[in-house]
């Protein structure tokens, strides 16, 4: 997997490609007027940059994006997709703290 330190913008068509490419790939879905997507944003730099190699980022905003959104049935943002080998094995909804979040992306590496 290649060491990508940062969030990788993702599109609906560049989506499937991207969960088909890294192992393990965590999609955020937010949007620009959402606070709490703002709130966890550096929080997704941070996990990108300590988990390279690991794991792969994503982002999603859901504004500009409608098809990915609504074949997953985000209804509340921030929402993290979590994909290992193109299937979704897991949901995060919502902001919480950095440790927290975290500890829950730490069990898909």
């Amino acid at each position: 997997m290649a060491e990508i330190n940062k969030p990788i913008e993702t599109t609906d068509g560049t989506f499937d490609e991207n969960i088909k490419k890294h192992s393990v790939f965590i999609l955020d879905c937010w949007a620009e007027w959402c606070p709490p997507c703002k709130m966890i944003a550096p929080f997704i730099e941070k996990l990108a940059e300590e988990h390279k190699g690991k794991v792969v980022f994503g982002k999603m905003n859901v504004d500009e994006n409608k098809q990915i959104p609504s074949k997953y049935k985000i209804m509340s943002i921030p929402t993290l997709l979590v994909f290992k080998n193109g299937e979704l094995i897991d949901t995060i909804v919502g902001a919480m703290p950095y440790e927290v979040l975290n500890s829950k992306v730490k069990k898909y590496l």
